[in-house]
């Protein structure tokens, strides 16, 4: 059984931060469950532009306002506590915060703690992690 708390995570190298975001990975791929499973913090104010090409992801807004463009199409969905939203087909986004929001994570494959976003907006592959270890 794992059992780990937000608050604990947080102080840990499990707590990656970026200039729009911060993100407490509480699941990775080291613990064997086939996905990672984040807290995200996303800045009010802020706009990010993502594109997980190399996992499916979904997310569920726990608190705050903001809107999800994907640019495939170029429609606008509105987020608020109790949206969830899953990029199933690796689709190209941008996060818009109208204020902060807290985020629930789910990502597959599961990524392993440090990853950032790259010039494209993706995470790295797992194979692509392995090759710069």
């Amino acid at each position: 059984m794992i059992v780990r708390t937000l608050q604990a995570a947080e102080k840990s190298e499990r707590r990656v931060t970026s200039e729009t975001w911060e993100s407490t990975r509480l699941l990775l791929k080291d613990d064997g469950m086939g996905f990672s499973f984040h807290i995200t913090t996303i800045y009010a104010g802020t706009t990010t532009e993502m594109w997980y090409r190399n996992h499916l992801e979904s997310v569920y807004c726990i608190t705050g306002e903001g809107e999800i463009e994907t640019l495939s199409d170029g429609k606008v969905y509105q987020i608020a506590p109790g949206t969830i939203y899953a990029l199933d087909k690796h689709d190209k986004h941008i996060l818009r915060a109208r204020t902060e929001l807290k985020l629930a994570c789910v990502f597959n494959p599961p990524v392993t703690g440090r990853e950032v976003h790259d010039e494209t907006g993706a995470y790295p592959a797992m194979e692509d992690m392995t090759e710069n270890a």
